[in-house]
């Protein structure tokens, strides 16, 4: 049986997929829930296609959805519950070691009927940072938390320096909390690096973003 994986495209839900495949499970699917205001992951600012395309590099289904006038959990309950129609056994996530988060998760998907798996859970944050960069996946900073973050992030490339800053700076390395957030665009299991263009930056809630363009076609 098939597994989803819950992504935004980051870091950490990508080598979690790594991870997850390299022990035999067989992963199809794509699992995301947007803003229907703005079509973008919120907090990420990654937006749909984008999202779309770094899934299916990955050769995985989109399962998607959206908010407004729905609330998150409504739609994530029927997500998983169409999930659970397609025969999916369960699905994988890339937590760490907010526990909170793990178990607001776990009961739904539990509830849907699904198992829960997390490939990262309990590793070490600094470490698993690295191990991305190690691995040799591409990923960049799209999105900072000014309370919590330097702007200074945003844009770069994911490497062993960036990580060091990180640590420097007294955030989680993987930024668990919310510090920072990453799109992965090539690596171990693409089958083609996920067309990306910058064209500005823009703030929402509190964090700074980059606006980016891209997906399939180029299109918005």
């Amino acid at each position: 049986m098939s597994w989803a994986l819950a992504t935004a495209g980051g870091k950490d839900a990508t080598l979690a997929l790594h991870r997850a495949r390299a022990r035999g499970l067989e992963v199809r699917w794509a699992l995301n829930v947007f803003e229907g205001n703005t079509d973008m992951v919120r907090f990420h600012g990654t937006p749909r296609p984008i999202l779309e395309a770094h899934a299916r590099a990955l050769g995985l289904e989109p399962r998607f959805d959206h908010t407004h006038p729905r609330g998150f959990e409504e739609v994530m309950d029927g997500l998983l519950a169409g999930l659970r129609e397609e025969g999916a056994r369960g699905v994988v996530f890339g937590n760490l070691h907010l526990a909170d988060i793990r178990a607001w998760y776990e009961e739904r998907v539990r509830g849907a009927g699904l198992e829960h798996r997390e490939p990262l859970w309990g590793s070490d944050p600094e470490a698993v940072a690295r191990e991305v960069v190690r691995q040799g996946f591409a990923a960049r900073v799209i999105s900072v938390n000014l309370d919590l973050g330097d702007p200074e992030w945003l844009g770069r490339g994911l490497d062993q320096a960036l990580v060091d800053e990180f640590v420097a700076a007294g955030i989680d390395p993987c930024g668990e909390r919310g510090e920072y957030h990453t799109l992965v665009t090539d690596g171990p299991g693409f089958a083609h690096p996920v067309p990306l263009e910058v064209t500005g930056e823009a703030e929402r809630e509190g964090h700074r973003y980059l606006v980016l363009r891209g997906g399939p076609s180029g299109d918005h």
